[in-house]
């Protein structure tokens, strides 16, 4: 059995390897698996995202009374950003049992666990009937969901792609990342429907009616998450992974680069969801623009995102993945402004342009990007090596873009300072894409150890 070793050429499969065959992804079993990926993934990405756009809407009415309501948006979105720092907590902790013991009942355990926080955050007092505890209490349910999410990804990620012929891995790889929009989508539309009520009955209890209602969707998917085989890489290989007792200190004693380059690529599709999903939503509506109408228009972007998501993984297994996500990149760069410009515009009009062609440019780097992170790690540190590079992406460019945009506007009553900060991180994000290498003809069946 043959050793990737570091600096070495990408191994390229011989015709007729489990890895690198054609295969097909129109099988019975491998339904199921993609089924699993995507319907598992979604339910999680409604319970984390739902956060998200309470946080930008509701939370600061609930759990920070009192307060300036631009102090009490920018507390709030620190306690979004508690949940993408746990992130990478969560992807070291699932990821451990993932290398060491198996991909799927990570997949179990993590859905069952954002399901009670989730449930709990929908039966959580305000500050008005508990005062200061409510927001302490919030913060720790959101670290919970954080560390459920972190485990999530990888696994929902990795069962799909692991199953996969070589040559179609990066659109089965996508499907864990498609569950985001389709996750987004229905927590904005079922925010949405609850904001119908007055507003007086919506702060009061209407807001909680979507978190109350995940416990079905996760009835749901443990249905179809139960009915998965383990991956066949990790089988074949299980002696190697167990003796890997402390699977983080692999990946940072011998991938650590790959680590950091995963990171910063991972990052530009999350500056946008931090801006143009988080950020934007309480923007828009403190400009002028009319709730119901921006959460609508934020839940037909996730569709754009998703259209693009499942393209660009489709033609990463033909192209490459790294010209597939630089593309993406080069696209949020030049967006950046027009952007900003059409949230500040205060219009429903200015946010659905802005955030529906933004999340169409994010769906072009998130596309790909699973199987591109997958394809940096051998598969014995696969899951935490990965999953630390996703979810410290999160943790960066997902939880404090919304805290760092909120302040940065409110310190200069406006958006220039925000689109230069935002372009200038996505160069140095394009600069990693291109020193990062190109995994898309790996053989991960000769990928074990480094």
């Amino acid at each position: 059995m043959s050793v990737h070793t570091p600096g070495s050429a990408p191994e390229i499969s011989p015709p007729g390897t489990a890895d690198q065959g054609e295969g097909s992804l129109n099988t019975k079993p491998m339904r199921r698996i993609l089924a699993s990926s995507f319907i598992g993934s979604t339910i999680e990405f409604y319970d984390f995202l739902l956060y998200a756009t309470a946080a930008s809407l509701v939370f600061p009415q609930v759990f920070f009374t009192g307060l300036d309501p631009a102090l009490a948006t920018i507390l709030s979105f620190i306690t979004l950003a508690a949940g993408y720092v746990a992130r990478p907590l969560g992807g070291i902790i699932f990821g451990h049992f993932g290398d060491r013991l198996g991909r799927k009942g990570v997949l179990v355990t993590s859905m069952v666990s954002m399901g009670i926080a989730t449930l709990l955050m929908g039966l959580l007092p305000g500050t008005a009937q508990v005062g200061a505890l409510a927001p302490v209490l919030l913060v720790l349910l959101r670290v919970w969901q954080g560390i459920a999410v972190g485990g999530e990804w990888g696994g929902a990620m990795l069962i799909a792609l692991e199953h996969a012929p070589g040559g179609k891995r990066g659109f089965a790889a996508s499907f864990a990342n498609l569950g985001a929009p389709a996750g987004s989508s229905l927590a904005a539309l079922a925010l949405g429907a609850a904001s119908l009520l007055p507003h007086d009955q919506f702060i009061a209890w209407g807001w909680r009616i979507p978190f109350l209602a995940s416990v079905l969707l996760v009835a749901v998917g443990l249905v179809v998450r139960l009915r998965v085989s383990e991956s066949p890489l990790f089988t074949r290989f299980q002696a190697e992974a167990e003796r890997r007792r402390i699977p983080i200190v692999e990946v940072f004693r011998t991938n650590a680069k790959n680590v950091v380059l995963g990171v910063l690529v991972a990052m530009t599709q999350l500056t946008i969801s931090g801006i143009a999903t988080v950020w934007a939503v309480g923007y828009a509506v403190a400009q002028g623009a009319e709730q119901t109408g921006v959460l609508s228009a934020k839940s037909v972007s996730a569709v754009a995102m998703f259209v693009t998501a499942i393209t660009a993984a489709r033609l990463s297994d033909r192209f490459g993945r790294k010209p597939v996500i630089a593309v993406g990149i080069v696209a949020a760069i030049l967006f950046a402004y027009p952007m900003l410009l059409l949230v500040q515009s205060g219009t429903v009009a200015g946010f659905a342009v802005a955030v529906i062609v933004g999340q169409a440019i994010q769906g072009i780097i998130l596309g790909p990007l699973a199987a591109f992170l997958a394809e940096l790690f051998p598969t014995s540190v696969r899951f935490t090596g990965a999953s630390v590079a996703f979810q410290g992406a999160s943790a960066i460019g997902a939880g404090f873009t919304p805290v760092i945009a909120a302040s940065l506007v409110a310190a200069t009553g406006g958006i220039v300072l925000l689109g230069g900060v935002w372009i200038g991180v996505l160069v140095i994000c394009l600069g990693a894409l291109l020193v990062s290498a190109e995994g898309r003809r790996r053989d991960l069946t000769t990928m074990i150890s480094r």
